[in-house]
């Protein structure tokens, strides 16, 4: 195989795999907390459109970003008072914010499809860029590639040396333990699940404002439902939500890389393999129940009504 073929499959890894592991790191935040957030994909497609058409307006994808946290931080409260504050199911819940996402996106971009607007550049690092291979791979992308990674290691040590990370764990094991401590179990739960908010609206401001920078009807194509099979086949730790991203960036580039590698297959078969391998992951996660048990929140997705 070619080194630079290998180069550009790296590259395009790394950069397929970046909106996966920002949206699935806010909803490792939210399921920490022992809140089980299924609206990540409704979120993606609100943080796209509002995150688009500010971006349009205003000629800023700074301006374009932050809208998209805004809105998808929007969405994760009205999905954090129906849940917490009216004891709706979480899983009915998520699944009703991701129809409504979805539906509302739809609205709010029917005019700006087609559109587009200028993208964010790829940095150079002071020419770090031009070395041979790693260059490519490593300091070739644009500033939010970087970011997504900085959050990585911020949550990482957030869960391994703050308090605040003890106190978020502590929320998501036991709230009864949790409140009767003293420790403010709503509060941290909003702020978790604000957090996963603002993190599915990034992703999906990235899809529309640097990837593809335009809008189109449900572009997020599933990357929110990858997400959170992704938290689970990482074990719900940090690090291996990094790598698992960046796998599944892979899957998601496959088609190209058959394709240039002169692989006659349908497209649209090609285009199948990042759900075929959640499906797959999901199987093999499925055989080992006591894994799962073991390190999700002993919480995850259950009510909590506080006590006077």
């Amino acid at each position: 195989m070619d080194i630079d073929l290998i180069g550009n499959i790296l590259h395009l890894t790394i950069r397929a795999g970046t909106p996966l592991l920002i949206v699935a790191l806010g909803e490792l935040v939210c399921e920490k907390s022992g809140i089980l957030n299924l609206g990540q994909e409704g979120m993606m497609l609100m943080g796209a459109v509002v995150g688009f058409i500010a971006g349009y307006h205003s000629g800023s994808v700074i301006v374009g970003f932050t809208c998209a946290l805004l809105a998808g931080m929007a969405m994760s409260l009205l999905f954090g008072f129906i849940a917490m504050q009216l004891n709706a199911n979480q899983v009915a819940t998520g699944l009703a914010l991701t129809i409504f996402g979805t539906g509302l996106s739809g609205f709010i971009g029917l005019n700006y499809v087609g559109e587009s607007l200028t993208g964010l550049s790829e940095l150079s690092f002071w020419g770090l860029n031009e070395i041979p291979l790693l260059g490519h791979i490593f300091f070739s992308h644009d500033i939010i590639v970087y970011i997504s990674i900085a959050i990585a290691v911020a949550v990482y040590f957030f869960f391994k040396s703050s308090r605040a990370g003890l106190i978020v764990k502590a929320v998501g094991e036991s709230p009864e333990s949790a409140q009767a401590i003293g420790l403010p179990v709503l509060k941290v739960r909003y702020l978790a699940i604000m957090f996963g908010g603002a993190m599915a609206g990034m992703a999906g401001a990235y899809l529309s404002l640097v990837i593809t920078p335009l809008w189109a009807d449900n572009m997020t194509a599933g990357r929110g439902w990858i997400a959170l099979a992704l938290v689970v086949f990482a074990s719900w730790r940090v690090e291996r939500v990094l790598l698992g991203a960046y796998l599944f960036g892979f899957a998601g580039i496959l088609n190209l890389v058959l394709q240039g590698m002169g692989v006659s297959t349908s497209p649209n078969l090609l285009a199948t393999m990042p759900y075929i391998a959640t499906i797959v992951v999901l199987v093999l996660l499925s055989r080992n129940q006591t894994k799962i048990k073991l390190f999700a929140p002993m919480s995850l997705g259950k009510h909590f009504h506080t006590s006077d």
